[in-house]
């Protein structure tokens, strides 16, 4: 008779055969149709060309949109006012618990932390390594290096981080970056840092920061290089130098571009869930507004607390999406 570990291993390989096989049936099937529809445009004749080929190009799309983001927000939207297991409307009563309970204030004041202080330090240095960047022979080995963590997720990067934030007893060696370059400044006996609040939320932010620069970076450097050589020159000739330059002629110049790098970093910087959780899981006072909405949702099963948070998420990042959709808009009209 065969044994147990040949039995499962048999089952496993059947499991993952149908799998498969559905998942390629799926795939065909969906590729089929789309030739079936675009062949029928293509078709199409007359009044009814114009017709087809919006719907053809436009409807996937609509019904992707619809299917993926406006029916679960408004699922969404509909749990947050029932009870944990959404057997029972309870009105407004998870709103009242996200804004009045402490444990959640301290979630919405990090939330603010985040996205004020994260997205500010990450353009600032975007900025200034691209002014700097541009004087430098062979710029674009620097830019590629600064831009490389952002190929790495946000939980990669963390598990990076990690090691640097290590800590171990003095009497110990020490194995993390950070605490091995304090104690090797005469700082004998360094803190834990992931333990310490509220640093330990500076510190996370930190790592938002690594990778989000080199987004920051490249875009304004674009800005930079497309203000016409003509208003430097004639900025120079004024008499403008350095500082001067800089803040009253290349600032002004990039406004839109630095506003628009500025609310996409604060857009994902507001929904920064991978990082909090791969690093400390919310604990130690580092708790986020994505982070808790998921621990309330998946871990503690309150379905209508974690519906709630979603929707306070999802409220605050439309103001956000919204002015940088205006802001493109300007900066498209300029051109």
């Amino acid at each position: 008779m065969p044994d147990s570990t040949s039995v499962l291993a048999a089952s496993t390989l059947s499991d993952a055969l149908v799998k498969f096989t559905n998942t390629f049936g799926a795939i065909l099937a969906f590729v089929a149709v789309i030739l079936l529809v675009f062949f029928a445009a293509g078709r199409a004749t007359g009044r009814l060309a114009k017709p087809v080929a919006v719907v053809v190009f436009v409807g996937p799309a609509i019904v992707l949109l619809t299917a993926g983001l406006v029916v679960p927000a408004l699922r969404t939207a509909f749990l947050s006012f029932y009870n944990s297991d959404s057997s029972k409307n309870v009105g407004v009563k998870n709103y009242q618990w996200a804004f009045t309970t402490d444990d959640i204030h301290r979630v919405l004041i990090n939330t603010a932390l985040w996205i004020v202080v994260a997205p500010l330090v990450t353009t600032a240095l975007g900025l200034s390594i691209a002014v700097l960047a541009d004087r430098l022979k062979r710029q674009s080995v620097y830019k590629s290096l600064i831009f490389l963590p952002m190929a790495i997720s946000f939980v990669g990067a963390s598990i990076i981080w990690k090691f640097v934030y290590d800590y171990r007893e003095a009497s110990r060696p020490q194995i993390g970056l950070l605490s091995q370059l304090c104690m090797a400044l005469g700082w004998s006996h360094p803190p834990n840092w992931i333990l310490s609040a509220p640093l330990n939320t500076f510190l996370l932010m930190v790592i938002m920061v690594w990778v989000q620069t080199g987004f920051a970076m490249v875009v304004l450097s674009a800005a930079i290089k497309a203000i016409p050589d003509e208003i430097v020159e004639a900025a120079r000739m004024d008499g403008a130098r350095g500082g001067r330059l800089f803040f009253y002629v290349t600032v002004p110049m990039i406004r839109n571009t630095l506003v628009v790098v500025l609310t996409t970093v604060m857009i994902t910087t507001l929904k920064v869930f991978d990082i909090v959780r791969t690093m400390t899981g919310g604990n130690f006072k580092t708790q986020v507004l994505a982070n808790e909405m998921y621990s309330q949702s998946f871990v503690q099963g309150d379905n209508g607390r974690g519906a709630a948070l979603a929707v306070i998420l999802f409220v605050a990042v439309l103001p956000l999406v919204g002015y940088n959709i205006v802001q493109l808009r300007r900066e498209r009209a300029t051109r």
